[in-house]
């Protein structure tokens, strides 16, 4: 039996709503009689929303993402290649990173080491140069990296979007993404430790902690198999973070960004309390592996990686 989002109602055929992912009964399945987050991602080839009625739905004006990625010199419009990412800061923000991790791959063969980390970096030589600061959050180390990040953004990102508009989304990933970086730089120069710092973990720990403070019993997945409450994934990350903070490293991007961790997940456990006193919260009880579900797709892995000088 699972349960409706909105009224409670326990229901042995519950419905599953393919643009917010929530768990509704009859009555509320439809998005209009369950005021679904998801009508703002919704790809609506017909053209219904640019017809004029989406004035009524997002309010007046366009929303910061979709005003992002229209500068983009592509059709973003209704049926165009990246009709999916309007409305949708959760993808929207893993396509900045895949798309800067390819420009990496090419920088790599085309520019020197002090010319590549001086663009997509942020480290503890200049840490000055402030375009670093949110370039190094979508830049990637390797593949294993990135794809750890993108599981976790992936997967509660759309959640949390059901509590911030696009605006409040992009400020907790940005905001929290900089402090991390440049928490792990002050490390770094406080031991003296040259470090570099490139990735998008301390965002993805601030999705993790705002969605911890709302949904701590969420039974999610580790490692894709491992059963288990969200506030013990996050305990757990947590206390890895403090138990290794400025331990030996293996070399300049051998260590794991600790501090950016646990200054991403405070960030996010700060907005989560914040959250969770002014709004009503409700959303589902289990992430699984796969499509469908109650409450959505899939089960997060954990995000970061390893590599200090990445995170």
């Amino acid at each position: 039996m699972a349960t409706c989002d909105v009224c409670g109602k326990s229901v042995s055929m519950p419905y599953d709503c393919r643009h917010c992912g929530g768990t509704h009964c009859s009555e509320h399945r439809l998005p209009e009689n369950h005021d679904c987050s998801g009508l703002q991602s919704w790809n609506d080839p017909s053209g219904v929303f640019d017809s004029g009625f989406d004035e009524s739905v997002n309010g007046s004006s366009a929303s910061m993402t979709e005003r992002i990625v229209a500068k983009l010199p592509i059709d973003t419009g209704p049926g165009g290649p990246l009709a999916y990412f309007r409305g949708n800061v959760t993808y929207t923000i893993l396509l900045f990173m895949w798309v800067t991790f390819l420009v990496q791959l090419v920088a790599q063969s085309v520019l020197s080491f002090n010319q590549y980390i001086s663009i997509f970096t942020l480290t503890t030589f200049h840490p000055e140069y402030v375009w670093t600061w949110v370039i190094s959050i979508f830049s990637h180390n390797d593949i294993a990296h990135i794809a750890f990040n993108s599981i976790a953004i992936f997967f509660f990102g759309p959640l949390l979007a059901r509590y911030l508009s696009d605006r409040q989304y992009w400020a907790l990933f940005l905001g929290a993404g900089i402090l991390a970086g440049l928490s792990q730089v002050l490390v770094g120069l406080v031991l003296n430790d040259p470090t570099l710092v490139l990735g998008a973990s301390g965002g993805a720990m601030a999705i993790l902690g705002v969605i911890t403070i709302l949904h701590p019993n969420l039974k999610v997945y580790f490692m894709f198999f491992i059963p288990m409450p969200l506030w013990i994934l996050t305990l757990g990350f947590a206390a890895i973070s403090l138990l290794l903070m400025g331990g030996a490293g293996g070399g300049l991007l051998g260590d794991v960004a600790h501090a950016a961790h646990l200054v991403g997940l405070l960030v996010g456990l700060a907005v989560g309390e914040y959250v969770k006193r002014t709004q009503t919260i409700r959303g589902p009880n289990q992430f699984q592996l796969g499509p469908g579900g109650p409450g959505g797709p899939g089960g997060p892995g954990g995000p970061g990686g390893p590599g200090r000088g990445r995170f």
